[in-house]
Formats: structure tokens, C-alpha cells, sequence
């Protein structure tokens, strides 16, 4: 503590001034901040700044999302038993990357960069599609053609299902690449982010 408390303060725990020193030592816990001022004769051991810790405040500074869900047929509308559903994400910073941000602390500033590497489609219907990228989104000039990359054909309708939609959920892994400047480490850490819409699909009615 500087200055030092002055003598006979509580601070000293019955020492005398001289007789080793008051410290003070925050502990940051998320948002919050909590203080301790002790005695010791020896000076503490400084417990030094772990740049892992630091890499995870700059992810949280990144504000990461699930996908941004971009899927044919819409939500709201209806969509066809046995017709092609295209499902991507669209890109943005905080639902696909790259997205940078640092930390600093004691010395050392932390940079990390996420970015997802892949979208795991839990279709509704017991169906789980991997995708590799974001998907491509569907144009009505396509037609009825299947999805290159990330599509899906339902073999029933949503009534059967007990809500009577099927419940689409996109879950994201980023990965994110971590690099401290001023203490030589560097890492990865991984996030997981989803997001869900409702579809309606219907058996098409033949006329004779």
C-alpha cells in the first residue's frame, strides 16, 4: 500500500510500522472486483497474469452469437413433405466472423480472433445436417434444385410433430486463435453458440 497506513491503524494486524508492510490485492472476477489488504513480512508472492484468462476477456468482448439463420422455405410460410430445404447463415461479425478483440493485464495484451468453423442443423425431425460452411442461400432460380452444400428433405409433415412445427436449431462452434503479446504464449479456445426458428411443412394436395 503506498503510502503506508499510519501506525496503530487495524491495517497493521498489531505490527509496528517496519515490520514487514500492508499490501493490497485485487481479485477480478468478471465484472467484479474484489479487494484484500493484509500484513506480511516477506513481500506475497506475485501470482502473475495468466494470458488463457485474458484470452477468454477478449472473447467476451466479441458479444458472439448464435447463427444468423437464413433458411428456405421462411419461417412464417410453408414448405413441401419431399421438396428441398436450403438452410444457410448469413455472414456477419458476430455470427460467423472473423472477429477480433484484445485484453490487457499486468503487461501483457491477449489478442484473439474467432471465427466459426462449422453450423450443426438439429432438423426437428430426429435429423442432425453437419455443414462445413455457412451454406448458400436459396434464389428463386434455383427452382427446386437440392442444396450443394447444407439442405435437407423432410419425409414427413410438421403436423405429427407434438407442436406441430419442426423446431430448426443452428448451433456455431467457433474457434477462436489466441496470441499474448509480452508473455510468448499463444492457444485456442472453442465456443458454442445456437439459435432456432419454427417451420411448417405440409404434404401437397393432388387435384384430380
Amino acid at each position: 500500500m503506498d503510502p503506508q497506513p499510519p501506525a496503530g491503524s487495524p491495517m497493521w494486524e498489531g505490527h509496528q510500522p517496519g515490520d514487514g508492510a500492508v499490501y493490497v490485492r485485487g481479485c477480478l472476477n468478471g465484472a467484479a472486483q474484489a479487494i484484500d489488504i493484509f500484513w506480511a513480512a516477506p513481500p506475497p508472492a506475485d501470482a502473475g497474469v495468466d494470458p488463457a484468462v485474458l484470452a477468454q476477456q477478449a472473447v467476451d468482448k466479441m458479444t458472439l452469437t448464435g447463427p444468423d439463420i437464413n433458411i428456405n422455405p421462411k419461417p412464417g410460410g410453408k414448405g413441401l413433405v419431399g421438396m428441398p430445404v436450403w438452410m444457410a447463415a448469413n455472414q456477419g461479425l458476430t455470427t460467423w466472423g472473423p472477429n477480433t478483440a484484445s485484453a490487457s493485464a499486468g503487461g501483457i495484451t491477449v489478442t484473439a480472433t474467432a471465427t466459426v468453423s462449422k453450423v450443426v442443423w438439429q432438423m426437428g425431425d430426429g435429423t442432425t445436417v453437419a455443414c462445413a460452411g455457412p451454406g448458400t442461400v436459396y434464389k428463386t432460380s434455383y427452382g427446386l434444385k437440392d442444396s450443394p452444400d447444407c439442405g435437407h428433405v423432410y419425409n414427413q409433415p410438421s403436423s405429427k410433430s407434438p407442436a406441430g412445427t419442426y423446431k430448426v436449431t443452428a448451433t456455431a462452434t467457433w474457434s477462436v486463435d489466441w496470441v499474448a503479446f509480452g508473455g510468448g504464449a499463444a492457444g485456442q479456445l472453442t465456443e458454442v453458440r445456437d439459435s432456432d426458428v419454427e417451420l411448417t411443412i405440409v404434404e401437397s394436395q393432388a387435384v384430380n
